[in-house]
């Protein structure tokens, strides 16, 4: 067996239909267009029809935009941490792996803490971010508070460190060339 002998499978090629060839090809005279009118037409475009349904031109908002690099950010009010700690899911460390597990968001999904509430315990908190108060009471309750920079997306395509380091090191600053001009 080689190349030349290849086939497609019985029936699985047809001709096309050929259309407007004689009324004995069951297509002929209008072709299958009907007749006459615009739909009869050549250049004719259906236009969105959607029955008796408001079209979906008229159903989406025309205002407004949404931002290319919005990251999806998901929140935990320190009430919700207290929780946590009275119902023994946590004793004195929150990692990132903690919250997205907690929260079920995915991989690429970044971690606010917010300072609605209070703190019974210290505790270790690690997320991307922290509003000033949430950041002022963990403080104030014992705990500390650890910044991380990059998703657990993100952190698991670093080869050169380990995972929970990669999650800690800041990514590079981007920086734009600027064309020098030729020397006078």
């Amino acid at each position: 067996m080689d190349l030349s002998t290849l086939r497609p499978a019985k029936g699985a090629v047809k001709n096309k239909k050929r259309v407007g060839r004689g009324q004995g090809s069951g297509n002929g005279t209008t072709a299958g267009k009907g007749n006459k009118g615009q739909q009869a037409r050549s250049g004719y475009k259906r236009p969105i029809n959607e029955g008796g349904q408001i079209p979906v031109y008229r159903r989406l908002p025309k205002f407004g935009f949404t931002p290319l690099d919005s990251k999806p950010v998901n929140t935990v009010n320190l009430t919700q941490i207290d929780k946590w700690i009275q119902d023994g899911l946590v004793e004195n460390e929150i990692s990132i792996l903690d919250l997205k597990s907690f929260l079920h968001a995915s991989n690429a999904d970044y971690f606010k803490i917010l300072g609605n509430g209070e703190l019974s315990s210290a505790i270790t908190i690690t997320a991307h971010a922290f509003s000033k108060s949430a950041e002022e009471k963990i403080i104030a309750a014992g705990g500390t508070v650890i910044k991380a920079y990059r998703t657990l997306e993100e952190a698991s395509k670093v080869r050169d460190l380990p995972f929970e380091e990669a999650l800690l090191k800041p990514k590079a600053a981007l920086v734009k060339r600027v064309k020098k001009s030729p020397k006078p």
